[in-house]
Protein backbone atom coordinates (compact mmCIF):
# COMPACT_ATOMS: atom_id res chain seq x y z
CA UNK A 1 0.00 0.00 0.00
CA UNK A 2 3.13 1.92 1.24
CA UNK A 3 4.48 1.25 -2.84
CA UNK A 4 1.07 2.77 -4.54
CA UNK A 5 0.62 5.70 -2.47
CA UNK A 6 4.45 6.70 -3.58
CA UNK A 7 3.28 6.18 -6.87
CA UNK A 8 0.31 7.78 -7.11
CA UNK A 9 1.99 11.25 -5.49
CA UNK A 10 4.75 10.51 -8.48
CA UNK A 11 1.89 10.75 -10.66
CA UNK A 12 -0.14 13.70 -9.73
CA UNK A 13 3.27 15.81 -9.28
CA UNK A 14 4.18 14.96 -12.93
CA UNK A 15 0.57 15.69 -14.00
CA UNK A 16 0.88 19.18 -12.67
CA UNK A 17 3.75 20.22 -14.56
CA UNK A 18 3.04 18.60 -17.94
CA UNK A 19 0.83 20.19 -20.89
CA UNK A 20 -0.87 16.25 -21.53
CA UNK A 21 -2.55 16.61 -18.82
CA UNK A 22 -3.64 19.83 -19.14
CA UNK A 23 -4.60 19.17 -22.24
CA UNK A 24 -7.03 16.17 -21.39
CA UNK A 25 -8.35 18.40 -18.93
CA UNK A 26 -8.66 21.64 -21.29
CA UNK A 27 -9.27 20.25 -24.72
CA UNK A 28 -12.91 18.64 -24.80
CA UNK A 29 -14.14 21.34 -22.77
CA UNK A 30 -12.81 24.42 -25.07
CA UNK A 31 -13.31 22.37 -28.68
CA UNK A 32 -17.16 21.84 -27.67
CA UNK A 33 -17.18 25.53 -26.74
CA UNK A 34 -15.95 26.52 -30.40
CA UNK A 35 -18.13 24.02 -31.82
CA UNK A 36 -21.20 25.89 -30.14
CA UNK A 37 -20.23 29.50 -31.23
CA UNK A 38 -19.66 28.31 -34.70
CA UNK A 39 -23.13 26.43 -34.17
CA UNK A 40 -24.52 29.88 -33.46
CA UNK A 41 -23.28 32.00 -35.72
CA UNK A 42 -24.57 29.93 -38.78
CA UNK A 43 -28.13 29.03 -37.00
CA UNK A 44 -28.32 32.95 -36.69
CA UNK A 45 -28.36 33.01 -40.57
CA UNK A 46 -30.31 30.12 -40.88
CA UNK A 47 -33.16 31.26 -38.32
CA UNK A 48 -32.90 35.05 -40.73
CA UNK A 49 -33.79 32.82 -44.10
CA UNK A 50 -36.05 30.63 -42.30
CA UNK A 51 -37.97 33.80 -41.19
CA UNK A 52 -38.32 35.15 -44.55
CA UNK A 53 -39.13 31.69 -45.99
CA UNK A 54 -41.87 31.36 -43.20
CA UNK A 55 -40.34 28.13 -40.88
CA UNK A 56 -42.95 26.63 -38.80
CA UNK A 57 -43.00 27.38 -35.40
CA UNK A 58 -42.00 23.44 -34.38
CA UNK A 59 -38.86 23.96 -36.35
CA UNK A 60 -38.05 27.63 -34.54
CA UNK A 61 -38.82 25.12 -31.60
CA UNK A 62 -36.30 23.04 -32.64
CA UNK A 63 -33.84 25.37 -33.48
CA UNK A 64 -33.78 26.95 -30.39
CA UNK A 65 -33.69 24.99 -27.80
CA UNK A 66 -30.78 24.53 -26.08
CA UNK A 67 -30.62 21.10 -24.34
CA UNK A 68 -30.12 19.51 -28.11
CA UNK A 69 -26.81 21.56 -28.47
CA UNK A 70 -26.12 20.91 -24.83
CA UNK A 71 -26.24 17.15 -25.74
CA UNK A 72 -23.80 18.10 -29.40
CA UNK A 73 -21.06 19.76 -26.92
CA UNK A 74 -20.89 16.70 -24.78
CA UNK A 75 -20.63 14.27 -27.53
CA UNK A 76 -18.39 16.24 -29.24
CA UNK A 77 -16.20 16.71 -25.89
CA UNK A 78 -16.06 13.16 -25.09
CA UNK A 79 -15.05 11.85 -28.40
CA UNK A 80 -11.83 14.12 -27.39
CA UNK A 81 -11.22 13.14 -24.03
CA UNK A 82 -11.58 9.25 -25.71
CA UNK A 83 -8.91 9.56 -28.27
CA UNK A 84 -6.61 11.89 -25.75
CA UNK A 85 -7.28 9.39 -23.08
CA UNK A 86 -6.47 6.30 -24.98
CA UNK A 87 -3.34 8.31 -25.95
CA UNK A 88 -2.18 9.75 -22.72
CA UNK A 89 -2.65 5.74 -21.40
CA UNK A 90 -0.57 4.24 -24.28
CA UNK A 91 2.46 6.99 -23.45
CA UNK A 92 2.73 6.77 -19.78
CA UNK A 93 4.16 3.85 -18.59
CA UNK A 94 5.72 2.99 -22.29
CA UNK A 95 7.28 6.59 -22.19
CA UNK A 96 9.09 6.18 -18.44
CA UNK A 97 10.43 3.01 -19.88
CA UNK A 98 12.30 4.64 -22.96
CA UNK A 99 13.94 7.58 -20.46
CA UNK A 100 14.71 4.82 -17.57
CA UNK A 101 12.58 6.83 -15.11
CA UNK A 102 10.41 4.59 -14.05
CA UNK A 103 13.51 2.55 -12.43
CA UNK A 104 13.43 5.44 -10.08
CA UNK A 105 10.29 4.65 -8.57
CA UNK A 106 10.99 0.71 -8.28
CA UNK A 107 14.29 1.75 -6.38
CA UNK A 108 11.74 3.11 -4.30
CA UNK A 109 10.07 -0.15 -3.80
CA UNK A 110 7.44 0.50 -5.92
CA UNK A 111 6.25 -2.58 -7.34
CA UNK A 112 5.14 -2.85 -11.08
CA UNK A 113 1.76 -3.61 -10.76
CA UNK A 114 1.58 -0.79 -8.08
CA UNK A 115 2.80 1.34 -10.79
CA UNK A 116 0.06 0.19 -13.16
CA UNK A 117 -2.53 0.92 -10.75
CA UNK A 118 -1.25 4.55 -9.76
CA UNK A 119 -1.43 5.11 -13.24
CA UNK A 120 -4.83 3.95 -13.75
CA UNK A 121 -6.20 6.35 -10.97
CA UNK A 122 -4.40 8.87 -12.19
CA UNK A 123 -5.77 8.73 -15.40
CA UNK A 124 -9.52 8.38 -13.90
CA UNK A 125 -9.15 11.60 -12.08
CA UNK A 126 -8.36 13.40 -15.00
CA UNK A 127 -11.04 11.81 -17.02
CA UNK A 128 -13.23 12.70 -14.12
CA UNK A 129 -12.14 16.39 -13.88
CA UNK A 130 -12.15 16.83 -17.89
CA UNK A 131 -15.83 15.69 -17.76
CA UNK A 132 -16.87 17.93 -14.73
CA UNK A 133 -15.49 20.99 -16.85
CA UNK A 134 -16.97 19.75 -20.40
CA UNK A 135 -20.16 19.72 -18.34
CA UNK A 136 -19.80 23.04 -17.26
CA UNK A 137 -18.87 25.03 -19.96
CA UNK A 138 -21.52 23.20 -22.46
CA UNK A 139 -24.38 23.38 -20.07
CA UNK A 140 -23.60 27.28 -19.50
CA UNK A 141 -22.67 28.29 -22.85
CA UNK A 142 -25.74 26.29 -24.36
CA UNK A 143 -28.22 28.19 -21.78
CA UNK A 144 -26.51 31.71 -23.09
CA UNK A 145 -26.79 31.07 -26.43
CA UNK A 146 -30.16 29.42 -26.47
CA UNK A 147 -32.97 28.51 -23.91
CA UNK A 148 -33.28 25.27 -22.00
CA UNK A 149 -37.05 24.54 -22.76
CA UNK A 150 -39.45 21.69 -23.10
CA UNK A 151 -40.32 20.62 -26.74
CA UNK A 152 -44.03 22.52 -27.86
CA UNK A 153 -45.93 22.23 -30.70
CA UNK A 154 -49.12 23.99 -31.37
CA UNK A 155 -49.18 24.64 -27.56
CA UNK A 156 -48.83 20.82 -27.01
CA UNK A 157 -46.01 19.74 -25.43
CA UNK A 158 -44.29 16.90 -26.96
CA UNK A 159 -41.40 16.51 -24.65
CA UNK A 160 -41.40 17.97 -21.05
CA UNK A 161 -38.23 19.24 -19.68
CA UNK A 162 -37.81 16.29 -17.12
CA UNK A 163 -38.08 13.70 -19.64
CA UNK A 164 -35.35 16.09 -21.64
CA UNK A 165 -33.10 15.98 -18.81
CA UNK A 166 -33.64 12.07 -17.85
CA UNK A 167 -32.87 10.99 -21.27
CA UNK A 168 -29.63 12.84 -20.89
CA UNK A 169 -28.84 11.93 -17.67
CA UNK A 170 -29.41 8.11 -19.14
CA UNK A 171 -27.06 9.23 -22.27
CA UNK A 172 -24.09 10.47 -20.20
CA UNK A 173 -24.40 7.89 -17.80
CA UNK A 174 -24.15 5.12 -20.71
CA UNK A 175 -20.99 7.07 -22.44
CA UNK A 176 -19.39 7.34 -19.62
CA UNK A 177 -18.92 3.57 -18.98
CA UNK A 178 -16.34 2.94 -21.72
CA UNK A 179 -13.63 5.32 -20.54
CA UNK A 180 -12.22 3.51 -18.31
CA UNK A 181 -12.01 0.86 -20.46
CA UNK A 182 -10.55 2.73 -22.76
CA UNK A 183 -7.87 3.63 -20.11
CA UNK A 184 -7.83 -0.20 -19.69
CA UNK A 185 -7.00 -0.36 -23.69
CA UNK A 186 -4.57 1.69 -23.36
CA UNK A 187 -2.53 0.81 -20.52
CA UNK A 188 -1.86 -2.79 -21.90
CA UNK A 189 -0.68 -1.10 -25.21
CA UNK A 190 1.51 0.83 -23.16
CA UNK A 191 3.64 -2.19 -21.23
CA UNK A 192 3.00 -4.61 -24.43
CA UNK A 193 4.48 -2.16 -26.97
CA UNK A 194 8.71 -1.72 -27.60
CA UNK A 195 8.43 2.51 -27.70
CA UNK A 196 6.57 4.88 -26.43
CA UNK A 197 5.43 6.03 -30.52
CA UNK A 198 4.26 2.80 -30.93
CA UNK A 199 2.18 2.44 -28.04
CA UNK A 200 0.34 5.45 -29.40
CA UNK A 201 0.32 5.15 -32.45
CA UNK A 202 -0.95 1.22 -32.05
CA UNK A 203 -3.65 2.29 -29.56
CA UNK A 204 -4.68 5.22 -31.27
CA UNK A 205 -4.81 3.15 -34.80
CA UNK A 206 -6.77 0.26 -33.13
CA UNK A 207 -9.27 2.65 -31.65
CA UNK A 208 -9.96 4.74 -35.17
CA UNK A 209 -9.87 1.28 -36.30
CA UNK A 210 -12.73 -0.38 -34.75
CA UNK A 211 -14.43 2.77 -34.98
CA UNK A 212 -14.62 2.39 -39.10
CA UNK A 213 -15.03 -0.93 -39.09
CA UNK A 214 -17.82 -1.47 -36.27
CA UNK A 215 -21.16 -0.82 -38.64
CA UNK A 216 -19.74 -3.84 -40.36
CA UNK A 217 -19.39 -6.46 -37.63
CA UNK A 218 -23.02 -6.47 -37.07
CA UNK A 219 -24.31 -7.49 -33.77
CA UNK A 220 -20.88 -8.54 -32.69
CA UNK A 221 -19.98 -4.92 -32.35
CA UNK A 222 -22.18 -4.73 -29.33
CA UNK A 223 -19.83 -6.98 -27.51
CA UNK A 224 -17.24 -4.22 -27.77
CA UNK A 225 -16.74 -1.67 -25.15
CA UNK A 226 -15.79 1.21 -27.87
CA UNK A 227 -18.55 0.87 -29.97
CA UNK A 228 -20.74 2.59 -27.00
CA UNK A 229 -18.33 5.67 -26.61
CA UNK A 230 -18.88 9.13 -28.88
CA UNK A 231 -16.63 8.86 -31.59
CA UNK A 232 -16.20 10.29 -35.05
CA UNK A 233 -18.58 7.51 -36.53
CA UNK A 234 -21.47 8.04 -33.45
CA UNK A 235 -23.02 4.72 -32.30
CA UNK A 236 -23.69 5.80 -28.59
CA UNK A 237 -27.42 6.41 -27.58
CA UNK A 238 -25.95 9.82 -26.68
CA UNK A 239 -25.93 10.28 -30.35
CA UNK A 240 -29.55 9.16 -29.98
CA UNK A 241 -30.47 11.39 -27.55
CA UNK A 242 -29.36 14.49 -29.04
CA UNK A 243 -32.80 13.74 -31.56
CA UNK A 244 -34.49 13.11 -28.96
CA UNK A 245 -34.64 16.02 -26.76
CA UNK A 246 -35.29 17.85 -30.36
CA UNK A 247 -38.40 16.39 -30.42
CA UNK A 248 -37.60 13.80 -33.20
CA UNK A 249 -40.25 10.37 -32.42
CA UNK A 250 -38.01 8.40 -35.36
CA UNK A 251 -35.20 6.80 -32.81
CA UNK A 252 -35.58 3.14 -32.76
CA UNK A 253 -33.79 2.15 -29.00
CA UNK A 254 -33.35 -1.15 -28.68
CA UNK A 255 -33.12 -2.58 -24.86
CA UNK A 256 -30.90 -4.89 -25.26
CA UNK A 257 -27.94 -3.20 -26.93
CA UNK A 258 -28.54 -0.77 -23.83
CA UNK A 259 -28.18 -3.55 -21.11
CA UNK A 260 -25.10 -4.55 -23.28
CA UNK A 261 -23.89 -0.91 -22.68
CA UNK A 262 -24.46 -1.13 -18.95
CA UNK A 263 -22.80 -4.38 -18.77
CA UNK A 264 -19.90 -4.56 -21.20
CA UNK A 265 -17.32 -2.16 -20.82
CA UNK A 266 -17.07 -3.22 -16.87
CA UNK A 267 -15.59 -7.05 -18.10
CA UNK A 268 -13.26 -5.43 -20.82
CA UNK A 269 -11.55 -3.09 -18.20
CA UNK A 270 -10.84 -5.94 -16.22
CA UNK A 271 -9.64 -7.88 -18.68
CA UNK A 272 -7.66 -5.39 -19.85
CA UNK A 273 -6.09 -3.94 -16.74
CA UNK A 274 -5.26 -7.89 -15.75
CA UNK A 275 -3.44 -8.39 -19.13
CA UNK A 276 -1.70 -5.23 -18.40
CA UNK A 277 -0.05 -6.35 -14.88
CA UNK A 278 0.71 -9.93 -16.34
CA UNK A 279 2.81 -8.36 -19.11
CA UNK A 280 4.47 -6.44 -17.10
CA UNK A 281 5.26 -8.41 -14.65
CA UNK A 282 7.42 -10.56 -17.32
CA UNK A 283 9.12 -7.39 -19.11
CA UNK A 284 12.17 -6.60 -18.97
CA UNK A 285 12.18 -3.18 -17.91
Amino acid sequence: MNGLLVAIKAELFIAMRTFASKLIVLAPALIAAVQLFIVKLGETGQQARNNLLGASEFDRAIGSNAYGFFVDGLSTGLTILGLLIVAQAAYSFSYERDIGSIRHLFIRRVSRSSSITAKLIHLHLLAIISVLLLLAVSYFLSGILWEYDAIVEDGFELISEQEIQNEIKLGLHLALLPIPAAIGFGLLVSVSAQSATQAVTTALGITLAIDIFKGLLGDFSNYIYASFQPSLIDQSYLQAVSRIVRGYSDVLIDDRVLQLNMWVPLPALLLFFTAALWIVQRRKI
